[in-house]
């Protein structure tokens, strides 16, 4: 199939689609200019830069242990195997140079807050599992991205995980991959090449099934098919050559594998059943769900908490032979997002990702006093806000007369620009937080990224008159005199423009950007309407195309750029967060927008980091230059975590190339013994049988 309507030949595009640019809307409108310097980031933590061999390897150890209780109750009584004959021939192995604290010691808990709520344990079929890291804890990936905010750009390569290693072919044409062997699921099934042929045919495949966090075919580029070799082999066959950058998009949250042997009970392929019935059938009070990853949910209470205890199978050791995690508990306090900063500051939480600027000042003011029982340390500004208009102009969403003539004015060139011009972002920075944390972001990818120019971001600087100007060209104009633009008499007989404006409820910094957006788009005469709703129902509103604008916070393609990449543009045709193919299944890209698809395809296509570097630059001009998105406010995050825990390496960014729940690698994070607290709820027990009661104690 051909995703593209192709207008014009790439061919000469780019030099000429950005020198056209430069032509000024009339006299109306201000011009693209480099957007400003940025100020520093305040205590930002240093990173300690390390080869990617330097963090883990595979291979067998001469002995291993485990927590002294889980041998007494469980071994020695036979209800579990020795520990040995629980782990892969050849283990994940932490390397013990890389463990900032050394070798851990067995017991403790760490205590999330979220404001999350989980519809369930189905992540292969979309459920949610309540966010805040819940879902990273509990499902591995084939690949692993996250620690590599510490590697060295030039060894910059996904660490491996479910597959401990792969080759290519002579043609880079094919990849092969090879599964860790002998690992097992938390309730003693093997895991096997099966299960990840069940994730890619049946979830990612499957037309009628979309895994959270959107993962779909085209992700791992065009027609690209994936087959079992053997039982702990998988053959992967790309159109392109070496695309070495699909590895990135193995990893969470696109390829992490849910167990096959508890899934197809309730998939249509395998029963009797329908695709809701199949992405509905693990609600979260099936306890003891199997997992792959270090805790396994035993405990499930509403609107109160959720609890996992230690994977009793879990395939990762340290040098000494310990089976991970050394943590035997987890939390998750089920209130809200901004509590959980308010907690984790307190003491009464471990960890937050301070992602939302509103609580910056007050938090920092905290962690500074000498009795704070939390560090807090800030990264690079990776968090950023987009308003996305939708692009499809042929159906995607099914889109109402209305809705059709605002994707109509989306398309337009001059609409957009007027959008952005309306915008006065220092405002809408300054709304949330004062002080040196916002900077003006005019969309493209986030500044914290390495492969971020400052002399290739263009903005439109804030011109309210230059934006009603470009308003009244392109024919809206208040004509009944009521303080907002109409339509042209001939279009939905001349009523107010009415825009609606979806975002998710779940995050006062989404509502509050809304309430800034709406209240100055007010003043050029745009009538935005806004639609706040739960973060579930929004993730599900924004996949169905049904909106007409959208804010949300940035991917993670937008700060890592290597993972991901295909979500930059639209590539395929459901790579693109705000244009997707309509009913026929075809993309009507603009020229701008075929630009970016040559971009992103040429950096996809090679492995030479200076052309890369070089593409990113020419893809931040047609973005921003041509509006394709409406950035509003780039901000750091700081990352919240209680002193007592040990492990936790240095600058870990919030969010880069997933979250900082992966990238401080929890299952190796420990408390020492005196500091470990009365905290754990079920101590000295093992998660039962997959949909019994909850945990066992031997």
């Amino acid at each position: 199939m051909h995703f593209h309507k192709r207008r014009l030949c790439l061919t000469g595009l780019l030099a000429a689609g950005i020198s056209s640019l430069a032509i000024a809307s009339g006299a109306f409108a201000s011009e693209a200019t480099v957007v400003p310097e940025q100020p520093p980031v305040p205590a930002q933590a240093k990173i300690t830069y390390v080869p990617r061999d330097a963090i883990e390897e595979y291979r067998a150890l001469p002995s291993y242990s485990e927590p002294d209780w889980v041998t007494k109750n469980f071994v020695d009584t036979g209800k579990l195997p020795p520990v040995k004959d629980r782990l892969p021939k050849e283990p994940l192995v932490f390397k013990t140079g890389n463990m900032p604290d050394g070798i851990g010691v067995y017991g403790g808990t760490l205590r999330h807050v979220v404001g999350g709520r989980p519809e369930g344990w189905n992540y292969a079929a979309g459920q949610a599992q309540g966010w805040g890291g819940i879902d990273i804890e509990m499902y591995e990936c084939l690949t692993r991205t996250a620690p590599l905010y510490q590697v060295e750009a030039d060894d910059m390569e996904p660490l491996p995980n479910l597959a401990k290693s792969w080759d290519w072919s002579e043609d880079g044409h094919k990849l092969t991959m090879h599964l860790i062997e002998g690992a097992k699921w938390s309730d003693g099934v093997p895991f096997t090449a099966d299960d990840v042929m069940f994730y890619w045919d049946d979830n990612i495949v499957d037309p009628n099934v979309t895994p959270l966090n959107g993962a779909t075919k085209e992700m791992f580029g065009k027609n690209t098919t994936l087959k079992k070799i053997d039982d702990y082999t998988v053959e992967w066959t790309f159109e392109e050559a070496f695309p070495r950058q699909y590895l990135f998009n193995m990893a969470y949250g696109n390829f992490c594998p849910g167990p096959a042997h508890i899934l197809k009970t309730k998939h249509p392929k395998y029963a009797n059943t329908t695709y809701d019935e199949y992405r509905n059938g693990f609600p979260p009070e099936m306890l003891n769900f199997p997992v792959m990853g270090a805790w396994v949910p035993v405990e499930y209470r509403p609107d109160d908490i959720i609890v996992l205890r230690r994977n009793p199978y879990y395939w990762k050791v340290d040098e000494e032979g310990h089976q991970l995690p050394y943590l035997d508990e987890m939390h998750y306090k089920l209130s809200t997002w901004a509590d959980r900063d308010v907690q984790a500051i307190a003491g009464s939480g471990d960890f937050s990702n301070l992602e939302q600027p509103e609580n910056f000042v007050v938090s920092l003011r905290r962690a500074a006093e000498e009795s704070a029982p939390a560090r807090l340390a800030f990264g690079p500004r990776t968090i950023g806000y987009n308003m996305r208009l939708n692009l499809s102009g042929n159906g995607w969403g099914e889109p109402d007369e209305r809705a059709q003539a605002v994707r109509e004015l989306n398309r337009n060139e001059d609409f957009r620009k007027a959008v952005t011009m309306a915008l006065d972002r220092q405002k809408l920075g300054d709304s949330l937080v004062k002080g040196p944390f916002t900077a003006i972001y005019p969309g493209g990818i986030d500044s914290g990224t390495s492969f971020y120019d400052r002399q290739s971001t263009y903005y439109y600087p804030y011109d309210p008159e230059g934006a009603k100007a470009l308003l009244a060209k392109i024919g809206l104009k208040d004509t009944d005199g009521n303080g907002f633009v109409n339509w042209p008499a001939d279009t939905l007989g001349g009523k107010d423009v009415d825009i609606v404006l979806l975002l998710s409820s779940d995050y006062n910094t989404d509502v509050n950007l809304s309430e800034g957006v709406i209240g100055q788009l007010q003043q050029i005469g745009l009538h935005v309407i806004q639609n706040s709703i739960d973060g579930i129902q929004f993730e599900s509103s924004r996949y169905r195309g049904d909106f007409d604008w959208m804010i949300m916070r940035n991917p993670p393609e937008m700060a890592a750029v290597v993972q991901g990449t295909s979500g930059l543009a639209p590539v395929g045709p459901r790579t693109s967060a705000h244009h997707r193919a309509g009913t026929d299944g075809t993309l009507d890209l603009m020229p701008y927008e075929d630009q970016l698809v040559d971009i992103v395809d040429q950096f996809i296509a090679t492995n030479d980091n200076a052309k890369r570097a070089e593409l990113m630059k020419d893809y931040q001009t047609v973005a921003t230059k041509n509006v394709d998105t409406i950035g509003l406010t780039e901000f750091p995050g700081a990352l919240i975590i209680n002193k007592r825990f040990r492990n936790v390496a240095s600058g870990a960014p919030i969010f880069m190339f997933n979250w900082a729940e992966d990238a401080v690698i929890r299952e190796r994070m420990f408390v020492p013994a005196d500091l470990q607290g009365d905290y754990q709820l079920f101590p000295d027990t093992l998660p039962g049988k997959p949909g019994g009661d909850g945990p066992v104690s031997g």
